[in-house]
């Protein structure tokens, strides 16, 4: 167990856990600049980073025999599945696609030129991919400027919590917005678009208390405050109208008020119900072990992710023994087995690891918190990375899949409000060309990431992990390539029918 025990029903005052030294706040300079803490100036920096830190075993995954629907659930799962997908694509043995192996370093340079451009020669400065920075958008420190407005009373232990509160639920808000959708901030008046619309229009609605049942508190999230969530009031949040259409409202506001029901749980979320209460659960949970600063395992955030929020995925969707799966689909270029019909999924859970890259964040910058096994995560799994793959050359869809991917997308063009102009092949997110596209996705972003470092010429402590070549490369290019290949929609070279709660 570790040192660190339960908040205490007072706020903003020291926890007495020795963390005393992270409660200075932001102060803002006259002329309205933000200063930050030593530690708090870019969205990767860890106060963990230079200590020295234990070796600390991971637990197993589960047995898929004796538990398939665990296993399936586990971080584990996603590259182990998609590797059998993989496999066949570099023999070029997929049923929907055709692979260009020899597109590969084309694609792997690309990535590395958009790097390049960004970061040369500070490659250390490249921040994990986290929701962080889509708050940043325009150059704007729009998370330190928040805490600048806290007073100093609030402690660094609150701070994280308040900040995993925005985050997740900016992140579960943060699917596919579509083409026509955009945000005008109330704050500045400048209009954002797509996921970084998402993080501001969600940070605005966080300011107003609009995720709060407590109206002398506004800058949390609580179960009660979701409850009274409607896709009116969410609507009215988004600036949602006739003519400023988004995909999914509908979904994304069914997503939240489950979640209100799942911050019930008060073993993780704790007696008020707040998705940031977890911290004190992970500080306190049986793995965490405590050294020069408190170290927690991967799994663990997973497993309390998963099981925490397992309520609040579409029922609707794969099951084994009965046990929902989430964001997991069969797939026919998967082994299949009469007596072991968990086989044939692939399990990708991108939510739930977007989530976890970005509450990551918030715990090593305030928390001092330390994770180890982090490259048990993926690549994302969503159409920026996975149009990267397409739009390069490396995938092509075939030709029977492509012609039905386009008789579907001018089927959708005759509903109102949906795109009709840069025709590309649109599919529903369970359709098996998407679970294809999206194992491979996975599968591609790891050897991307081998070949982007030699490329770089990056070795040991020095090579980009997954996270930064996200951030930096592959979801940036992804978007980048399309905007030149779609200037008028700056879709995906393949759409996918999003319901608010996959993409």
């Amino acid at each position: 167990m570790g040192l660190f025990s339960r908040k205490s029903s007072s706020r903003g005052h020291s926890n007495g856990n020795g963390n005393n030294h992270n409660d200075a706040h932001l102060q803002p300079h006259a002329n309205g600049a933000v200063k930050a803490p030593f530690g708090m100036n870019r969205a990767n920096s860890n106060p963990a980073q230079n200590a020295v830190m234990p070796n600390i075993p991971l637990p197993k995954a589960p047995d898929p025999n004796i538990d398939p629907a665990g296993y399936l659930r586990s971080i584990y799962a996603v590259r182990e599945r998609s590797k059998l997908v993989l496999e066949k694509a570099r023999r070029n043995q997929l049923r929907h696609f055709h692979v260009d192996m020899s597109k590969f370093n084309d694609t792997a340079k690309f990535v590395v030129s958009i790097i390049k451009r960004d970061f040369d020669p500070n490659y250390h400065e490249i921040p994990p991919h986290g929701r962080w920075q889509h708050f940043e958008v325009g150059g704007r420190p729009r998370v330190d400027q928040l805490m600048a407005t806290w007073p100093s009373t609030v402690d660094a232990q609150e701070r994280t919590r308040r900040l995993i509160d925005l985050f997740l639920v900016s992140v579960l808000l943060d699917a596919g917005a579509g083409t026509k959708w955009q945000y005008k901030s109330k704050e500045s008046g400048k209009i954002f678009r797509r996921s970084e619309g998402l993080a501001v229009a969600s940070l605005e609605m966080f300011k107003m208390g609009l995720f709060s049942s407590n109206p002398d508190q506004p800058f949390q999230v609580d179960s009660g405050g979701l409850k009274k969530l409607t896709v009116e009031k969410m609507g009215r949040g988004l600036q949602v109208n006739n003519d400023n259409p988004i995909d999914g409202l509908e979904g994304r506001t069914s997503l939240l008020i489950r979640l209100s029901d799942a911050l019930q749980n008060q073993e993780i979320f704790g007696l008020e119900a707040r998705p940031g209460n977890m911290l004190d659960y992970l500080l306190c949970h049986p793995s965490t072990h405590v050294a020069a600063v408190p170290i927690i395992p991967l799994p663990t955030l997973w497993t309390t992710l998963m099981d925490g929020l397992s309520n609040i995925w579409p029922n609707t969707r794969t099951q084994v023994d009965g046990v929902p799966l989430g964001d997991a689909w069969p797939c026919a270029s998967m082994p299949s087995h009469p007596t072991h019909p968990w086989e044939n999924i692939v399990p990708f859970h991108k939510l739930t690891q977007w989530l976890t890259y970005s509450l990551m964040v918030p715990m090593q910058k305030l928390a001092n918190v330390h994770f180890v096994g982090v490259e048990l995560m993926t690549g994302l799994p969503e159409y920026r990375n996975g149009g990267l793959l397409v739009d390069t050359g490396l995938l092509t869809l075939k030709p029977d899949d492509q012609q039905r991917g386009l008789d579907q997308y001018h089927m959708n063009a005759t509903r109102q409000g949906q795109p009709n102009v840069e025709v590309v092949p649109l599919f529903t997110a369970d359709d098996d060309v998407i679970v294809e596209w999206r194992a491979l996705t996975v599968g591609f972003l790891d050897m991307l990431l081998e070949e982007v470092n030699t490329l770089l010429d990056l070795k040991g402590s020095n090579k980009l992990s997954l996270a930064q070549m996200l951030e930096a490369g592959t979801w940036k290019g992804g978007r980048e390539i399309a905007e030149v290949s779609r200037p008028n929609t700056k879709e995906p070279p393949i759409m996918i029918l999003s319901d608010g709660t996959v993409f």
